[in-house]
């Protein structure tokens, strides 16, 4: 997982955008004027950092030219505004921004917008050939391709222990019945989602504060499926 800096001097967007980085795993760090992001970029050194234009010191766009004039430019910045244009956008790329984010910021495009920067600035991690068959034939598979669940429940997701496939005990009272396969779907989504309750509750369709009261009802471990057991 990476470290991102957000700056923004707005402290709901600055709350809003750590909470949900953080639930993937990220760890974050705030900033809401351009000197203390000075402060955190020199202290933490970033993996990414997601920069609002208009503040009320600095604006993003003077802070970004100048990280690239100082050659302190040595992470992917995804540039932030909800009064952007067409010109704004395309002033911050040429300065070095990898992407622009207008606000309101939706989570979809915030994910798929931090994935792509930090993939891009990842180095290549080649996979092991297998015997007998050279690197540049090999297929790729993922993780379900290589190992689908079956049937009878003995495979498992990656990472757990827990099977896509359950049996329970049909004879007891429909409540009990019914409260431990929810329980056993929510672990599933959970496990598979590396306890990111923000992809759950899409996955599952549910509003985040539901998804935690129904979670803490059924009695759910919630520490246990967190990336690294922290997050």
């Amino acid at each position: 997982m990476a470290t991102i800096l957000v700056v923004d001097d707005e402290l709901g967007i600055r709350a809003l955008l750590s909470e949900i980085l953080s639930d993937e795993g990220h760890t974050i760090e705030l900033a809401e004027n351009a000197t203390q992001a000075r402060a955190v970029r020199e202290r933490m050194r970033p993996d990414l950092v997601l920069l609002d234009i208009w503040m009320p010191d600095v604006d993003g766009v003077t802070l970004l030219k100048e990280w690239g004039s100082a050659g302190l430019l040595t992470m992917p910045v995804i540039m932030m505004s909800g009064h952007g244009t067409i010109d704004t956008a395309v002033e911050a790329t040429k300065f070095g921004a990898i992407a622009f984010l207008e606000k309101p910021i939706t989570l979809q495009k915030l994910l798929r917008a931090v994935e792509q920067a930090l993939v891009k600035t990842a180095p290549p991690r080649p996979a092991p050939a297998s015997p007998g068959m050279p690197s540049y034939a090999r297929p790729e598979m993922s993780p379900m391709q290589a190992a689908p669940a079956s049937i009878s429940g003995n495979s498992h997701m990656p990472g757990n222990s827990l099977a896509s496939e359950q049996s329970f005990e049909l004879d007891r009272p429909l409540r009990e019945a019914r409260d431990a396969f929810e329980k056993s779907y929510f672990e599933f989504h959970l496990a598979k989602e590396n306890g990111s309750m923000t992809r759950v509750a899409e996955k599952t369709g549910l509003e985040r504060t539901h998804l935690y009261r129904k979670l803490k009802q059924l009695g759910v471990d919630l520490s246990r499926n967190k990336r690294g057991g922290s997050a």
